[in-house]
This record gives structure tokens, C-alpha cells and sequence, in this order.
């Protein structure tokens, strides 16, 4: 089959466009013909590979998967082969205490598809059965493609860990990748006041199109945490969700209210920090990590998304064979929205 795969971990040069083997269907698993794929941060991150991480080369990388059911090798009461589908992610290959009580995402044999499974960057990929779902009559499938792990990633951050209610002020830090920009369109559906960091004129004007209450840009405002304070008046926003890291949290921490939360599911910018603790007790600020979700997360999340029309910010849909290309524009920073790749 046709895939987008690396041998070794390294730069973006390391990737290739070409055939690999086609997937084997192990008992308890499924055979998915992929239609759209869409990239992630997490692409860069496993192609380029940390300490621990042991993948069997050729690696394929690809989380957000929609496509049509070719083979089940098993029972599913739910399931039929032609069947549109879309794909769970979060791969579950232990039961423990976190599994137990609805929180796979914490457990440490919670897996990621594209991640330690080879993912949907290719014509055809496998996963165990219990990880595909029926797409619902009459939904877009690249906009499921577009709100997988997005979906599941702002739920669970949203409503599960930072508790966020209906009238907070919530920063976001960063509009243009896929959770930022979904986070914009999800907060303003519940009636948050939602204020923005945009880099650059263009994405400020599209952070204002999903619905932003206030958009800065950061290339204007460089000490844009002091102009957070100046437009709520001194008091700082209830809730910040910083996925950048290294170069904005400090910035985050001055434009946090006291007694609130940070809120973070990546680093873009990198994980070494080097805050200001007095200002973490001082103001009595909760930072609080999410990653990922459970079943139940990406269920509710693309059922809100769907029931309140809300359209994902897409920057442009790639063939397979130019995947190359739309990963490069991704590492450049160049995008608003999600990148999604077609495969058949």
C-alpha cells in the first residue's frame, strides 16, 4: 500500500512517500480503508522521537482517521464491513484503576494511534475493533477527520479538568493550531468571553471569524500579558490555556486572575520551563495538564459539534502523495486550522 512513513527518527527529510506492507488483521481487530487523515503536532514529535520511545521501522504516523470498513476479524453488534467510520485514537492495551473510573488518558498503558500504533498516513490501517465507530447519518467526514483528537483533547481539557463555566473569561494562547482554534469555537457556543494571542495580522482576523471576543497580536503586544490586565481591568482572566510553553507561560501567569487556571495539553515552543514560582503561591494559580480523553469524550465532543454547527477551522485538504508538503507548512507555523490529507 501507499503510505507516508520514516525508517529513523529525525527531521522532516527523514519522511518518505512510497509503499510499505500492507497491515495484517490480528483477531480483535479492523481493517480501515482511509479517506482523510488529519496531521498533529504529534506527527512532528513522534518522527523526531524522545528518549523511550521504541517504534518498529518503517513508522507511520497519523491519529485523526475517518474511512470506510473493509474487514472485521471478530464480533462487533455494531459494526458491518462498507460501513463509513471514524476512529478512536486513544488505544487501550491494559485494564487498570484509570480505565476503571473513565479516565483511559492517565492510564500508563493508554496507547496513540500514529504514535506507538502505526497510524493513517497510508491507504489502509489497523486497529482493534472496539476503536472504530459508525460515522452518524447525514455528518461531514472530513470534519470528523478535522475534530478527532481535537475533539477529544478539548473536552476533556475544557469541561473535565480546567471545569470551565458559562460567562469566564478565558485566554487562549495561540489561535491557529487545531485545539486552540476548536477550544475559540467551543467556549463561545457556552457563553465564555474569550480572549486571544494571535501571531500576525491574518491570524488575528481569523481568530475574530471563529468568534473571539479580543484578539492581540503577540508580534505587536510583545509583554501582551500586561495588555490582558489592562483590558480586564487589572483583574485577569479566570481560565488561560497555554499550549505553547517555553516562551508564553510566564506571560500567562502575569495575565491569570488570582485564585486562577492554567490549563495545558502541549509545549510547542518547548517543555524546560522557567517560571516565577512566587507568583504560582502568591496568586494562588492552579496550573493543570490534560492530554487526550476517553471514548466518551470523543463521543460528546463531535455530538456538540455537530448539534451547534460548528465548522472547523480547515487551512487546506492534501493528497497522500503531497503529505510531505502540508507537514512542512505545519512545522513552519503557517496554518490556521487543521491540515487534513486525502487518501481515497
Amino acid at each position: 500500500m501507499k503510505a507516508v512513513f520514516f525508517q529513523e527518527h529525525g527531521p522532516v527529510s527523514n519522511l518518505r512517500y512510497g509503499e510499505v506492507d500492507d497491515p495484517t488483521v490480528a483477531p480483535g481487530e479492523a481493517l480501515v480503508k482511509v479517506k482523510f487523515c488529519a496531521l498533529n503536532r504529534l506527527d512532528i514529535w513522534v518522527r523526531e522521537g524522545w528518549k523511550g520511545l521504541k517504534l518498529n521501522f518503517p513508522h507511520i504516523t497519523g491519529s485523526d482517521v475517518v474511512g470506510k470498513l473493509v474487514e472485521i476479524n471478530g464480533h462487533s453488534k455494531t459494526l458491518s464491513v462498507g460501513d463509513d467510520v471514524f476512529i478512536n485514537p486513544g488505544i487501550i492495551t491494559s485494564y487498570d484503576e484509570w480505565v476503571a473510573r473513565g479516565e483511559p488518558s492517565v492510564s500508563p498503558h493508554y496507547r496513540i494511534l500514529g504514535e506507538q500504533f502505526k497510524g493513517g498516513l497510508a491507504e489502509y490501517v489497523v486497529v482493534p475493533i472496539q476503536n472504530v465507530l459508525k460515522v452518524p447519518e447525514g455528518r461531514d467526514m472530513k470534519y470528523i477527520a478535522a475534530t478527532i483528537l481535537t475533539g477529544i483533547t478539548c473536552w476533556r481539557m475544557l469541561f473535565a479538568r480546567a471545569n470551565v463555566k458559562p460567562g469566564e473569561t478565558v485566554l487562549v494562547v495561540g489561535a491557529g493550531g487545531g485545539v486552540n482554534s476548536l477550544s475559540i469555537q467551543i467556549l463561545k457556543r457556552i457563553g465564555c468571553i474569550v480572549l486571544c494571542v494571535a501571531g500576525g495580522k491574518e491570524k488575528v482576523e481569523k481568530a475574530y471569524e471563529l468568534g473571539a471576543d479580543l484578539v492581540l497580536d503577540y508580534k505587536k503586544y510583545k509583554s501582551w500579558g500586561v495588555q490582558i490586565l489592562e483590558q480586564t481591568k487589572s483583574r485577569g482572566v479566570d481560565l488561560v490555556i497555554d499550549n505553547v510553553g517555553k516562551l508564553t507561560m510566564n506571560q500567562s501567569i502575569l495575565a491569570v486572575k488570582r485564585g486562577g487556571r492554567i490549563v495545558t495539553v502541549g509545549n510547542t515552543t518547548g517543555w524546560d520551563l522557567n517560571i516565577d514560582n512566587r507568583y504560582i503561591f502568591a496568586k494562588q494559580i492552579s496550573i493543570i495538564g490534560s492530554t487526550m480523553g476517553s471514548e466518551l469524550d470523543l463521543i460528546e465532543s463531535q455530538n456538540f459539534i455537530h448539534t451547534n454547527s460548528i465548522r472547523p477551522a480547515i487551512h487546506d485538504i492534501y493528497e497522500l502523495k503531497d503529505a510531505i508538503k502540508a507537514i512542512k507548512l505545519m512545522e513552519q507555523g503557517k496554518h490556521f486550522g487543521k491540515l487534513l490529507i486525502h487518501v481515497s
